[in-house]
C-alpha cells in the first residue's frame, strides 16, 4: 500500500517521533495534519511539508477541542485516512518522590489523550475505512522501576488499541500498536539529565541499555503505516520481546530490587518532587499554567 494522497493526522507532532514521522510521510506523498501544543515548533514542521501540510494547536486531553479539530481537518481535506496517536510525556524517579500532579498528568496525556483522540477521529476513519496507529513503547511490554506512570500509561494504551481493533475491524478500520525502545528524542535526552536514572539505565542488559537513532525507528513506523500493520516495531528486536513478556515482571522485580537498592543512597540525595522531563514536558507544564 502507499500513503500517497492520503490524509494523515499525527498528534504530538511538534518534535521527536511525531515531527520526523510527519516529514517522512509527507515525503512519501501523504497530506499531513499536525496536532500539538507548541505552535512555533508545529509551524516549523508544517513549513517543511508543502502546501498540503497544516497544524492545529490542541491539548489531546481536551475532548471538546479534539472533536473541533477533527471537524476542521475533515472540512479542510475532505477525509481522514490515518491517525497516529503519538502525543506523550514522561516523568521518572521513585513513585514517592514524584510530583503527584506530574505523575497523574503522564497518565492523563498518554492514556486519556489517546482515548480523546480516538473518540474524535474514529468516525472519520470509519467513513474512510482507515487506520489508527497507537504509539506505545517497550514500557508496554515490560514494567520498570522509576517509570511507574509511563509504564502504566503505555500498558493502558496498548490494551486500549487491542480492544479497539476488535470493535471496529468489521467496519473496515485497521488498528495498530507501535513499540519503541529508548530512542534519541528530546524526552529521552531530558530523562538522561538525571544522573541516577541515566546510570540505572546504563546497567540494563543489552539491547535495553542503548539509545537508538530516531531516523531508522521512524522509517519502520512509516512503513508500518503504509502496511496498516497491527504491530509496528521501531527496533527490530522488540518483536522478540512479545514472546517472553510473560516472564518479564518477575525478572524485573528481582533485578530491579537489586539495582534500586544499590542506587538508594544516591536517590536519597536527589530526592524531591520530580516533574515532567524534556522540552515537551515543559511545554505541557506551561500550557497548564496558562489555563
Amino acid at each position: 500500500m502507499t500513503v500517497r494522497g492520503q490524509v494523515v493526522v499525527v498528534t504530538g507532532a511538534a518534535r521527536g517521533v511525531g515531527a520526523l514521522l510527519a516529514r517522512t510521510l509527507a515525503a512519501r506523498g501523504a497530506r499531513l495534519a499536525l496536532v500539538g501544543l507548541e505552535p512555533a515548533e508545529l509551524a516549523k514542521v508544517a513549513g517543511d511539508l508543502g502546501p498540503d501540510g497544516a497544524a492545529w494547536q490542541a491539548d489531546v486531553t481536551d475532548g471538546e477541542t479534539m472533536t473541533r479539530v477533527a471537524g476542521e481537518i475533515v472540512e479542510r481535506y475532505g477525509r481522514v485516512d490515518v491517525v497516529v496517536a503519538n502525543a506523550g510525556i514522561a516523568t521518572g524517579g521513585p513513585f514517592l518522590d514524584a510530583d503527584p500532579v506530574s505523575f497523574d498528568r503522564v497518565i492523563e496525556v498518554n492514556l486519556l489523550g489517546s482515548v480523546a483522540t480516538a473518540r474524535a477521529f474514529l468516525p472519520a476513519l470509519v467513513a474512510s475505512r482507515g487506520y489508527y496507529l497507537q504509539i506505545a513503547s517497550l514500557a508496554a511490554l515490560t514494567p520498570a522501576p522509576m517509570m511507574a506512570a509511563y509504564c502504566a500509561s503505555k500498558a493502558g494504551v496498548e490494551a486500549f488499541a487491542h480492544s479497539l481493533r476488535a470493535e471496529v475491524g468489521h467496519q473496515g478500520v485497521k488498528v495498530g500498536v507501535g513499540y519503541l525502545s529508548w530512542t534519541d528524542t528530546d524526552m529521552v535526552r531530558g530523562a538522561d539529565q538525571d544522573a541516577v536514572l541515566r546510570d540505572l539505565r546504563a546497567r540494563l542488559p543489552w539491547p535495553l541499555n542503548r539509545t537508538y537513532p530516531l531516523g531508522p525507528a521512524v522509517d519502520r513506523i512509516a512503513a508500518g503505516v503504509e502496511r496498516r500493520a497491527p504491530h509496528v516495531y521501531g527496533q527490530w528486536w522488540l518483536r522478540g520481546m512479545q514472546a517472553v513478556r510473560g516472564c518479564l515482571p518477575g525478572l524485573v522485580g528481582t533485578v530491579g530490587q537489586r539495582e534500586v537498592r544499590r542506587a538508594a543512597a544516591r536517590l536519597a540525595i536527589s530526592s524531591g518532587r520530580r516533574g515532567l522531563v524534556g522540552p515537551g514536558g515543559q511545554a505541557d507544564e506551561a500550557h497548564r499554567s496558562r489555563r
